[in-house]
C-alpha cells in the first residue's frame, strides 16, 4: 500500500482525477480541518467540513461504481471483504500513517459508498476543549452516571475522551473503556487504561459491560448505551461502587431520562427511577453550532447536576420540569442549552438563525434575537 501520496492542493484549477487510494482522500481532508469524508457513486468526493457537506473540487469527476468498489477492495483485508460480501456493511475503525477513521463502507443499489470520519488522534483535555470547570467535579465521584449526549457529529466522543482524560491524570484507578469502534487511543497515566474494540474484542456492549464488571474496574466507559440491556448494566455497575461514564443520541438532560426510564418496562419503572435518581450524577448535553465568520464550530452545552430536587423530579417522573431546576442551579453550575446559545449569540460567535434554529423554546430565542 503506497503511503506516498501525492499532495493534492485544495481548489486547484486544473482537472482533479480520481485518486489511486482513500489514503490520499484522507490526506487531503485531515490537511484541511474536515470532519468526514464520503465517497459515493455517481457523486463527487465530498466532505464535511464546519459541519457543512460540499465537494472537495468542483470540477473532480463524479466517483462510478467501479471507482468505488476499486477504492474499497484497495484497503479493505480479507476478513473485512467477506462480511461486506455477507452482509452489506462493515464497519471499523481503519489506521494508516496519517491517523485513524471511523470506517463505513456499505453496498446500496447503485454500488459502494464510503464514508469516514477523522478522529483527532491527541486527545484533548477539558480545558482545551473550553468545558466549563464545574464539570471536572463529575470526574472525581468514585461511583455514580455521567451522561454526554447529543447527535451524531455533536463531539460526545470528545468530551468523554476528555473525561476520561481528567481522570487518568489525577487518581490512580483501573478504566475500562468500551467502544464501537475505539476512537481516541488513550495511554496509561496515573490510571491503568484498558480498551476494548465491540465486534472486534467482544460481541456486544452488553457482553463487554458484563465482562468489564470481572475485571476489577473502578470507571467504565460506555461509547454508546443503545439498549435495554446496555443501559440496564450501566445502572447497575454505577450503584455497585464503578463510575460510569456513557452517551446517548439526546438532545437535552429532560429527554436524556426520558429515554433511559423509557427503555425499561413499565413494571420494573418505579425501581429503575429510584435507582437513577440515587447514581445519577450528572448529564451533559451538546451540540457543535457553526461560527458566525466561518471559522469552525462553537460548543453550546447544558448541564444538568443530581441534587436532592433534581432526585425528587426523577423519582416522581416530573422530567418536565428539568428545566426550570437547572436554570435555578446556576450557582452549582447548571446551565441550559438555550442560555448557552444566546450566551454565544450576544458575544458575536452565532448567528441569529443558528441559535434560533438549535433552540428549544424557538419563540423565546426570536424574542432575544429579534430574528424572523
Amino acid at each position: 500500500m503506497s503511503q506516498e501520496s501525492p499532495i493534492i492542493e485544495v481548489g486547484e484549477p486544473q482537472e482533479v482525477h480520481t485518486l489511486d487510494h482513500v489514503d490520499q482522500y484522507l490526506m487531503v481532508g485531515k490537511e484541511s480541518d474536515a470532519s468526514d469524508i464520503h465517497l459515493s457513486v455517481n457523486s463527487k468526493p465530498i466532505w464535511r467540513r464546519y459541519g457543512i457537506l460540499e465537494p472537495i473540487w468542483n470540477q473532480a469527476p463524479v466517483l462510478t461504481a467501479a471507482d468505488t468498489e476499486r477504492l474499497a477492495m484497495g484497503f479493505l483485508d480479507e476478513k473485512q471483504q467477506r462480511q461486506l460480501e455477507e452482509r452489506g456493511d462493515v464497519d471499523f475503525a481503519y489506521s494508516n500513517s496519517l491517523g485513524r477513521f471511523r470506517t463505513s463502507v456499505v453496498r446500496q443499489r447503485t454500488g459502494h459508498d464510503l464514508v469516514f470520519r477523522i478522529i483527532n488522534s491527541r486527545v484533548r483535555s477539558m480545558d482545551e476543549l473550553g468545558l466549563p470547570p464545574e464539570l471536572k467535579l463529575l470526574t472525581q465521584y468514585h461511583n455514580g452516571l455521567v451522561l454526554v449526549t447529543g447527535s451524531v457529529g455533536s463531539g460526545k466522543s470528545t468530551t468523554l475522551a476528555a473525561l476520561v482524560d481528567e481522570i487518568n491524570n489525577h487518581r490512580q484507578d483501573h478504566i475500562i473503556t468500551l467502544e464501537d469502534p475505539i476512537e481516541y487511543v488513550i495511554p496509561s497515566k496515573g490510571c491503568h487504561v484498558t480498551q476494548r474494540e465491540i465486534h472486534t474484542h467482544t460481541k456486544s456492549f452488553g457482553n463487554a459491560l458484563r465482562g468489564a464488571l470481572r475485571e476489577d474496574p473502578d470507571v467504565i466507559m460506555v461509547g454508546e448505551m443503545r439498549d435495554l440491556e446496555t443501559i440496564s448494566l450501566a445502572i447497575t455497575a454505577s450503584e455497585t461502587g464503578h463510575l460510569v461514564l456513557g452517551t446517548l443520541h439526546t438532545s437535552n438532560a429532560a429527554r436524556t431520562l426520558d429515554r433511559v426510564l423509557d427503555v425499561f418496562p413499565t413494571d420494573q419503572r418505579d425501581q429503575i427511577r429510584i435507582m437513577v435518581s440515587e447514581s445519577l450524577r450528572g448529564v451533559i448535553s451538546q451540540q457543535l453550532v457553526p461560527r458566525a465568520d466561518g471559522a469552525g464550530r462553537a460548543l453550546a452545552i447544558e448541564i444538568l447536576m443530581n441534587t436532592p430536587a433534581v432526585g425528587n423530579v426523577i423519582r416522581e417522573s416530573k422530567t418536565f420540569m428539568l428545566p426550570g431546576i437547572i436554570q435555578t442551579g446556576r450557582k452549582l453550575g447548571m446551565k441550559l442549552m438555550d442560555d448557552s446559545l444566546t450566551e454565544l449569540y450576544e458575544t458575536g460567535v452565532i448567528s441569529a438563525e443558528e441559535a434560533v434554529y438549535r433552540a428549544d423554546q424557538k419563540n423565546q430565542m426570536l424574542q432575544i434575537t429579534g430574528h424572523h
